[in-house]
Parts: structure tokens; sequence; C-alpha cells
């Protein structure tokens, strides 16, 4: 089974930097047609100015919060490329937070940035696959949803509860939607990922140092793996190689959800 994806046209957000920019290049290069999206216009123009334009680069800049922008989205990929066939939610945020702090709102900013604008974005996608799989034959795949979530959802840290459950609660839609679009044949997936050298890892580790020597140690494979190696994931949940799989949380985290941090020998 092939892992192409040539002639296929993907919106992958939080693309201005990261793993987002990385998937987005790897599916560019793969022959995909692409629209960048982010909120970040300047990093767009720097990462893709050059390139923008070309036959299978396009990029929008937006905030995905907002109803009328995911609306706005559409078009512009509709009007540069006529379909949708991949969407890859990418927009993510990593902030730490207060339990005990009342007055936190880390949690409602967290669900309003990670969470419903992948919901909201993934419903109207569905809609423009399942309008353009009307009349056509067959029982194959008409499109594919992969949601970038983390292994936060299962492996939490005490200053990290709004992200995880802002992870939690995106898996559980991955798994809710691929049940509702299922018999339209749209396949929806989840890449839960730890140890990979995100944007906002990297901004992280340039003030605290430290924290990469303690990753590395409790990763069994020892390493910060690159977003390169998460876009390979992401190409063959986005090819029809993947066409019998859907409701699925992947894990890519180096083997760091199998450790117990627990020293003693004893549950």
């Amino acid at each position: 089974m092939s892992f192409s994806i040539s002639g296929k046209t993907a919106i992958v957000t939080g693309a201005a930097s990261g793993i987002g920019l990385a998937i987005g290049k790897q599916f560019a290069d793969a022959g995909a047609n692409v629209m960048f999206a982010d909120t970040q216009e300047a990093q767009l123009v720097a990462e893709l100015g050059e390139q923008a334009d070309e036959s299978n680069i396009r990029y929008f800049a937006g905030d995905l919060r907002e109803r009328l922008t995911i609306a706005n989205l559409l078009s512009a990929t509709i009007d540069a490329f006529d379909d949708i066939d991949i969407l890859v939610n990418g927009a993510r945020q990593v902030v730490a937070t207060d339990a005990l702090d009342a007055q936190d709102e880390t949690l409602e900013q967290l669900l309003n940035q990670s969470l419903l604008p992948a919901v909201r974005l993934s419903q109207q996608v569905a809609r423009r696959m399942i309008k353009q799989g009307e009349g056509r034959e067959g029982d194959g795949p008409l499109g594919s949803i992969i949601n970038l979530s983390s292994i936060a959802a299962r492996r939490t840290h005490p200053d990290l509860m709004a992200y995880s459950v802002a992870s939690a609660a995106l898996d559980q839609a991955t798994r809710s939607l691929a049940v509702a679009l299922a018999p339209h044949r749209i396949r929806v997936n989840s890449i839960a990922f730890g140890s990979v050298m995100s944007a906002s890892m990297r901004d992280t580790l340039k003030e605290n140092r430290s924290f990469r020597q303690d990753i590395e140690a409790h990763t069994p494979l020892g390493r910060v793996a690159s977003p390169t190696e998460l876009t390979e994931t992401a190409q063959y949940l986005a090819s029809d190689a993947s066409g019998f799989m859907t409701g699925q949380v992947v894990t890519l985290d180096g083997g760091r959800t199998l450790l117990d941090p627990v020293s003693a020998p004893m549950h």
C-alpha cells in the first residue's frame, strides 16, 4: 500500500513553526497541495514567503478561535486548490497551571486554543469532504483528519493540569468524530507525542537547559526526537495506507509513557 498523498490537498494549522511547519513541508515535498495556517503571519512569511503562491503552497493567517476565520480558511483553500482531502489540527499551546488557584483561567484558555478550534474546523472540513464525495463510487476513504495531541493526556504533571485536560479532551474528540464520520468514509486519528522538539519545547529549553537531561533520562530511547520524525507518521495517517484505521491515538514518544516514575518495585 502506498503512502502517497500526491495531488491531495491538506490544511495544516499551527504551521508557522515547529511540528506543524515540519508536517506542512513534508506534505508539500510529497506532492500534496498545502495550506499552511497560523495566527503568526510574520512567521508564515518568513518561512514560506519565497515558496508561497507556488503550485502547491499557500498560507493563511488568522485566529481560528473565531468562527468567521474558520470559514475564511476553508474558502481560501477551496479557491486555491478546489478540494480538501486532509486536515491536520496542529495548533496547540502549552501553559503552566496552578491547580490550587481558583482564579487561574488557563484551563479555559487551552480549551479555547487547542480543543474548540480543532473540533469546529474538523466539522466544517468534514462537511466539505462529504460534499466532495457525493456521487463518488466505491468504499475507499474520502478524507483524513489528524489531531496533534500529547502524552500529557495519560501522563500528567502537577503544573500542567490544563494542558493535560485539553489533550485528553482532544483524544476523546478524535474518537467521537471518528465514529460520527465513519459512515461518510472520513477517518479521524490522533498523534499523541512526547519527547519531540516542538516549538514550545524549544522555547522552554532555552530558559531551562537542565530540562532536556531530565526528558532524555526518562525516555527509553534516550533522546529528544526532531519534528521531522513525526511527519512520516502524519503522512501515513493522511494516506490510503491507513485506510482502515480510524479513532486511534498513535503514541510517538520514544517509549516515555512505558516508564513507571516510582522507583520502588511495588504497587
